[in-house]
């Protein structure tokens, strides 16, 4: 498969080419440009399976060419590379088709999986061959799915029309059910639920098509009376069925004939998320979502600082209720956008990560964030969003300092610079007590640890200032004697050698 690299860094450009070596002799670079405009024209001339393209680029940014790669017809797999503060720029990617986008700096490992998640969608595509084709869903799925239109000639019309009446550019009513990471285990149940709501009344004639990709059903309703009592009747079944709808979101649009209901399929797509907003018992109709009224959504920056601060202090049942109230928050009678609703979701848990890594209770090595976001710009239910916020609170607390820690004379030794901390306590103290020699203790704490004494104690101190900081209203001076400096002013200097920031600048910063 042939891969183009769109990127205006030198260094990213060089370190992504490396990275496609790595992949295999299957992966050929194609070429490489710094900016969209170079980009397109390349793209142009390579005509590549895949292209990987930065967001913000000079002269043309990577989103501008993907519109152009897509009024030009190219059908060529995307992936982008963002920040997860280019949040709108990602969102508007996903839009214009993009298969794939990747947090920086580039895993090799989300790198990997990207390229196989694409390799496979290619593969499934070259494997459905028109004339291979025999059952309505095979017809429309091949569709649905194709790179190209449907060659659709005379003996294809007639076999549509003579087997399942289907004139190939009549209007079909698409309605996607979008059940998220439930796909797998409850789509065959889903499906069977709504074919037997659809039979009840014998006017309908209907496929249903699973689009693994997107965890969604595709029912695909070829003949009906009348497309407003149609959309009526079905919005009706989700009320009437709500308790069994708890799993998924609906959307209704209009296809124009067999070879537009790709487009269709991929317009629906871009608002399902709407069930954000409405809740999953409306039925996401396009275009009338486009009408949707919405308010000001305000960042809930109080909410916030209070999580911060009760984290701090290590009260966890009261930061759960906090985070309970934040995902109550978007429940109100006022209504926003899926996008603003997104954005804050992103803000407040990358707000969660970033102060619970400060004061040592998260295990920020082993989290994926590029998986966290992902999720949150994919998710179209709320219960995906809450489940992300659960998911990320269970993994909270105080760290195991005795990780890895097989000697007990370092371990008893760890407790003890705890508890004493504040104190002042000595290594020659320590060691008394231990009644073992200062040398030796040294020397075994800095082989299990990984840093000497005095480092340790400096960083225990600094981490118990950092959470009295965000926590608490206290003056410097008394955090400094909390913590075991009785010179406030040496603390100041000792807390900025080690964050960079002084005492007061990092209490504005996580405040």
């Amino acid at each position: 498969m042939k891969v183009v690299v769109v990127e205006d860094e030198i260094r990213i450009r060089e370190g992504i080419e490396g990275l496609l070596e790595m992949m295999g002799p299957e992966y050929e670079f194609a070429g490489s440009a710094s900016n969209g405009k170079a980009g397109l024209e390349l793209i142009q001339k390579e005509q590549p399976d895949i292209v990987i393209t930065d967001i913000r680029m000079p002269d043309m940014s990577g989103l501008e060419m993907l519109q152009k790669m897509q009024e030009l017809g190219l059908a060529t797999k995307s992936i982008v590379l963002s920040a997860y503060s280019e949040f709108e720029y990602a969102r508007q990617a996903m839009r214009l088709g993009v298969t794939e986008y990747l947090l920086k700096p580039v895993s090799v490992d989300e790198f990997s999986k990207a390229l196989n998640t694409i390799k496979t969608q290619i593969e499934k595509e070259k494997n459905v061959q028109p004339q291979a084709l025999g059952t309505l869903e095979q017809i429309m799925g091949t569709v649905l799915y194709g790179q190209t239109k449907l060659d659709i000639d005379m003996d294809m019309e007639e076999y549509l029309l003579g087997k399942y009446g289907i004139q190939t550019r009549q209007e079909i009513a698409e309605v996607c059910i979008y059940l998220g990471t439930f796909y797998k285990d409850k789509a065959d149940r889903i499906q069977r639920e709504w074919e037997n709501l659809l039979s009840v009344n014998g006017d309908l004639q209907f496929c249903v098509i699973k689009a693994d990709y997107e965890q969604s059903l595709v029912i695909a309703i070829y003949q009906f009376h009348d497309i407003r009592e149609l959309e009526r009747r079905i919005q009706c079944w989700m009320l009437q069925h709500a308790a069994n709808m708890e799993l998924a979101a609906v959307g209704w649009i209009l296809a124009q004939g067999m070879n537009g209901l790709k487009d269709a399929f991929d317009t629906l797509c871009q608002y399902m998320d709407w069930s954000l907003t409405l809740g999953q018992d409306v039925l996401i109709a396009y275009p009338k979502i486009l009408q949707v009224q919405t308010g000001v959504c305000i960042y809930p920056i109080e909410m916030e600082n209070r999580l911060k601060a009760e984290l701090c202090l290590g009260n966890m049942e009261q930061a759960q209720r906090i985070i309970q109230s934040f995902l109550n928050y978007f429940s109100c009678e006022k209504l926003y956008t899926p996008k603003d609703i997104k954005e804050c979701y992103v803000r407040f848990t990358w707000a969660v990560i970033n102060i619970t890594k400060e004061i040592n209770m998260l295990d920020y090595e082993s989290l994926n964030q590029q998986e966290i976001l992902d999720r949150i710009m994919r998710a179209k239910l709320f219960w995906e969003l809450e489940s992300i916020l659960q998911e990320l609170f269970a993994q909270i607390g105080p760290r195991d300092l005795e990780d890895g820690i097989a000697h007990l004379t370092v371990r008893r030794m760890k407790s003890m610079i705890h508890e004493f901390y504040q104190s002042g306590i000595t290594l020659d103290e320590i060691a008394l007590k231990l009644n073992v020699t200062p040398e030796y203790l040294s020397m075994q704490f800095h082989k299990e640890v990984g840093e000497t004494y005095s480092s340790y104690l400096k960083n225990y101190r600094v981490n118990k200032a950092k959470e009295l900081l965000v926590g608490t209203q206290m003056k410097q001076y008394e955090i400094a004697l909390q913590v075991g400096y009785t010179d406030s002013k040496y603390f100041g200097k000792v807390f900025r050698e080690s964050t960079g920031y002084s005492p007061a600048e990092y209490r504005k910063t996580h405040k």
